[in-house]
């Protein structure tokens, strides 16, 4: 199977897709209809060349999908906004005061993603290493303080998206998560892209974010365990300044896991695959016409199936 490329995620009541720079945000509107936005995006950073590398594009690609995500996000909540309009938060006010608008918009989403990656830092990474410090008096191996600690990181993040998953919003926004796999699924699978075809593919896809979350708490494991720092000081250090390592060893493997049948990828991805039990959910016919309608904006699917696997548009 040879993959599409083509990756997204779920909105508020739509999907987005992106295919290389172009992406497609579609949304059922509450009065039913399909809205259909069609961008160009470029690397924020502006070094384009470095999205390219082994290694190094899995940070620079990591940066750019919570940027455009929390671009799409905002844009198809504007959907669904009260006609009140809601009264702009302090640091809104503040931001607006010293620069236009559009400029503004840019400094709070920086804001926003700044501080969300503050707040995974300190409860992914930190956190797990603070508790993990409570038992190095009655433990005395490195290599088992080290175990415990990615035990604990990946048992608060499992908890973590299983408290989330209890949310009547979250779920909504889980089914169109499933919409968006199943698309893909169904194309890459040789099947062409209808509400049936889709209907009948799985929900669950190796190159997920959910999964590539995942796979960096279980490969920071094993960082933690050869590379030893007695410092606990340093240690603390160091473990923050091997993220975008980390981010990029398990970017690399995601783009493996989606084009290789080989046992050992194909079994360390199981429990990604698995957690997406909890991240995505069977969408209804509507959810999967938005997925679909997604797809059709930036993906000539008609093109790819006939490339791999020799596929024949049928005539009316």
């Amino acid at each position: 199977m040879k993959s599409t490329g083509v990756g997204g995620q779920a909105v508020m009541e739509g999907v987005m897709m992106k295919n290389k720079e172009h992406y497609a945000v579609a949304v059922r509107k509450p009065n039913n209809e399909i809205e259909i936005k069609v961008d160009v995006y470029k690397n924020a950073i502006g070094l384009e060349a470095f999205t390219k590398l082994p290694f190094i594009r899995g940070v620079f690609n990591f940066l750019d999908s919570m940027i455009l995500g929390l671009k799409t996000l905002t844009y198809s909540a504007s959907f669904f906004e009260e006609e009140e309009e809601q009264k702009p938060s302090i640091t809104e006010k503040v931001v607006n005061k010293i620069v236009k608008k559009e400029a503004a918009e840019k400094i709070v989403m920086g804001l926003t993603i700044t501080f969300s990656l503050v707040m995974a830092v300190l409860i992914f990474m930190l956190l797990p290493y603070g508790i993990t410090q409570l038992f190095s008096k009655q433990i005395d191996s490195y290599l088992v303080l080290s175990i415990i600690e990615g035990v604990i990181r990946v048992a608060i993040f499992v908890g973590y998206v299983a408290l989330i998953s209890l949310m009547k919003d979250i779920q909504r926004v889980f089914m169109y998560h499933g919409a968006e796999h199943k698309c893909i699924n169904c194309i890459e699978h040789g099947m062409e892209l209808n509400v049936e075809n889709v209907r009948k593919s799985s929900r669950q896809h190796k190159r997920c974010g959910t999964s590539f979350m995942l796979i960096v708490m279980l490969i920071s494991i094993l960082f933690f365990m050869f590379i030893r720092v007695d410092a606990p000081l340093l240690r603390l250090v160091y473990r923050i300044l091997l993220l975008p390592v980390i981010a990029g060893v398990s970017y690399e493997f995601i783009r493996l896991a989606g084009q290789s049948e080989n046992y050992f990828v194909k079994a360390f991805s199981m429990p990604g695959i698995w957690l997406q039990n909890l991240t995505t959910r069977e969408p209804d016919d509507n959810m999967i016409e938005v997925g679909i309608a997604s797809v059709n904006a930036v993906y000539d699917w008609k093109e790819y199936l006939r490339e791999n696997f020799d596929w024949k548009e049928k005539k009316e």
